[in-house]
């Protein structure tokens, strides 16, 4: 085999050099981590023709085949009810008062903001927020309840207190929360709205509130300048779609009626604390965010949307002011499509008549 003129240290050598190499013709060639992939591709579907009482502000739906309720900003957190998804109506509110630490931690609150509506640990958590215009003297709070019939002997809705605060000292704002589950069926906590932009944190899933981590993670905002209303960012909402969670927020001025700028933007990331990363390649938290859906000539401002999914269906919940009401905000539901890319279409995007 070898040739006598080789030393026997070379032969050795020339040995373990054919022994090794027949050791990595018997291994397995090493592999590269796949490239993720979003399920197919869905076309989007109808804007659903809603009747009844319609006027809401950040919405939020939960439910099911048999009942959905919507939850809104408003004195004691407003709900509406519907058995079809079609005909709404107006159902209470979560509180009869204001829960008075609400009032004690941020003096002159009015309306309480922006509900979340999650279910984990055998019950359902409503997060809210309470704040005032133009302040980061905020927080945000939990209520729990076992059920959401409300003719249920269950159901009531307890209220759990102070789950995040901020204050003048710092440089985020406690308000619009958004629970999102991750792959391993743990909670964390999305919030944020101007100043440094939108923050997560990890749950414990037993009492809903911060984790024993107390890392503050930055997944979204926008450079402060005129251009961007000084980092008009907020509403946060993430939901997992394939191997990507998107997450959805909103964009510029709300809350001005007809001249309200808001409008809907998306990234997306394989992993829940981020990067997420808009269709161009921009990273969220340096103000990146792909387009979903803005203002068109009926509908002005569309935001604060949240998805809620139903037997594969995506219907994307949100407000919009209508000129054909002065302005006022009403709730919008349409079935949300998604390209072969796997980012969002939103069928009101195309419609003329928005």
């Amino acid at each position: 085999m070898f040739r006598s003129t080789r030393t026997q240290s070379q032969i050795a050598a020339a040995v373990a050099s054919t022994a090794l190499t027949a050791c990595s013709a018997l291994a397995p060639a090493p592999t590269s981590t796949p490239a993720p992939k979003p399920p197919a591709s869905v076309s989007a579907g109808p804007v659903l023709a809603l009747t009844g009482f319609l006027r809401a502000h950040d919405p939020v739906m939960a439910g099911g085949t048999g009942g959905y309720v919507v939850f809104a900003t408003g004195a004691k957190l407003p709900m509406l009810c519907s058995k079809d998804l079609l005909a709404w109506e107006y159902c209470g509110t979560v509180f009869k008062s204001t829960p008075k630490w609400v009032t004690d931690a941020v003096p002159g609150v009015g309306d309480l903001w922006a509900p979340d509506i999650s279910y984990f640990n055998g019950l359902w958590h409503l997060y809210y927020s309470g704040s005032t215009f133009g302040k980061n003297r905020s927080v945000i709070g939990l209520a729990t309840n076992k059920t959401l019939d409300q003719q249920s002997a269950d159901y009531a809705w307890i209220d759990q207190g102070l789950v995040i605060a901020s204050s003048a000292n710092d440089n985020w704002n406690a308000i619009d929360p958004a629970v999102a589950i991750d792959a391993e069926g743990k909670p964390w906590l999305a919030w944020g709205s101007f100043w440094s932009g939108i923050k997560l944190r990890k749950l414990d899933p037993a009492s809903g509130k911060p984790s024993g981590d107390s890392t503050l993670l930055a997944i979204a905002g926008r450079p402060h300048s005129p251009a961007t209303l000084f980092g008009a960012i907020e509403a946060p909402y993430i939901v997992p779609r394939g191997d990507y969670y998107y997450l959805f927020a909103s964009f510029d001025q709300c809350c001005q009626g007809l001249n309200s700028s808001y409008n809907i933007r998306v990234g997306r990331s394989t992993r829940i604390d981020g990067p997420y990363i808009d269709r161009g390649g921009v990273a969220m938290a340096s103000g990146g965010g792909t387009p979903v859906l803005s203002g068109g000539r009926r509908f002005k401002g569309p935001g604060h949307n949240a998805i809620f999914r139903e037997k594969e269906i995506d219907y994307l919940v949100y407000h919009a002011y209508d000129t054909a009401l002065a302005g006022k905000p009403v709730l919008r539901i349409e079935v949300l499509g998604w390209d072969a890319q796997g980012w969002p279409i939103a069928p009101s995007a195309s419609d003329p008549e928005f």
